[in-house]
């Protein structure tokens, strides 16, 4: 089921499944900035990613001397979420864990998915709350998807503008994992467009950025949407190598398993932990 929030400058539409943002227009505009999910390239639009942030070693990691398998960024982004609050520009969506869930991630807990309309802006927050007895270890990341072409421009005319920088450093996958050497990419005018060369080795991995937004533009010099991020420890740029018709932005806290990580969850590197029923929240935001 699908439910739309709007205000005066915008509306979204938040998909139940997976609590996943799949529209967002201009009130009186059919222009559509977010990435319909088209299965033939990539089935998904906004994805939540709980409780791993990338993909883990062998898809394995262990608590407490067991094994537990868990796919690339979690089981969220496929779980129902339960309908929490609903207002004209606002809705929260929860969810908790279950018998499914406890078998592949032993820890209870409650994650809360908000969408708020502020003008022409719609904020994402998360917030996560320990159930479990001891402590609770998860990562959570933004992985929304932005429409790359549209009738008036060559798709090699967009590119990612930051402030004030010249080089960008990236972490560098490979099939054992992140690899902490990393790559220089040069920034021309604080501006990197945009091509399949650019994702070649799968997604842009930065952890150092100075700024806290970053802009998506067309060589018009036309802002598509600029991505806010407060406190996130990671960002992800990627493509599909095979399909230049979307562009993910995606703030991370939290990361994929580096090369010859010992896969205890509670020394991954970029894991979050919190106490019984401590909570944790972080945000960002797009705005259009």
């Amino acid at each position: 089921m699908k439910y739309k929030i709007s205000n005066k400058n915008i509306e979204a539409k938040i998909n139940q499944k997976g609590a996943e943002l799949c529209s967002l227009k201009r009130i009186n505009s059919d222009y559509e900035y977010i990435w319909q999910a088209n299965e033939k390239y990539w089935n998904r639009s906004s994805p939540i990613l709980f409780p791993i942030v990338g993909k883990l070693i062998d898809d394995t990691y262990t608590y407490k001397d067991q094994s537990y398998y868990m796919s690339q960024h979690g089981f969220a982004r496929d779980k129902n979420f339960e309908l929490f609050k609903i207002e004209d520009d606002y809705i929260c969506f929860k969810l908790t864990h279950d018998l499914d869930t406890l078998k592949i991630y032993p820890f209870k807990f409650e994650l809360y998915i908000a969408y708020t309309l502020i003008n022409s802006s719609i904020e994402i927050s998360y917030k996560v709350v320990n159930k479990t007895n001891g402590e609770l270890y998860f990562s959570i990341g933004g992985h929304p998807a932005f429409n790359w072409e549209d009738e008036l421009n060559k798709k090699n005319d967009f590119y990612f503008e930051f402030e004030d920088l010249d080089v960008l450093s990236s972490y560098v996958i490979t099939k054992e994992g992140l690899s902490k050497n990393k790559i220089n990419i040069n920034i021309e005018s604080n501006k990197l467009f945009l091509s399949q060369e650019l994702f070649k080795n799968d997604a842009l991995i930065i952890d150092d950025l100075k700024t806290r937004y970053i802009c998506f533009k067309n060589k018009r010099d036309e802002r598509i949407v600029t991505v806010s991020f407060e406190n996130c420890n990671y960002l992800g740029l990627w493509s599909k190598t095979s399909c230049d018709l979307f562009v993910c932005i995606e703030p991370w806290n939290g990361v994929a398993d580096f090369i010859n990580h010992n896969q205890k969850i509670e020394e991954k590197i970029g894991i979050n932990s919190l106490q019984k029923n401590e909570i944790y929240n972080t945000k960002y935001t797009i705005e259009i």
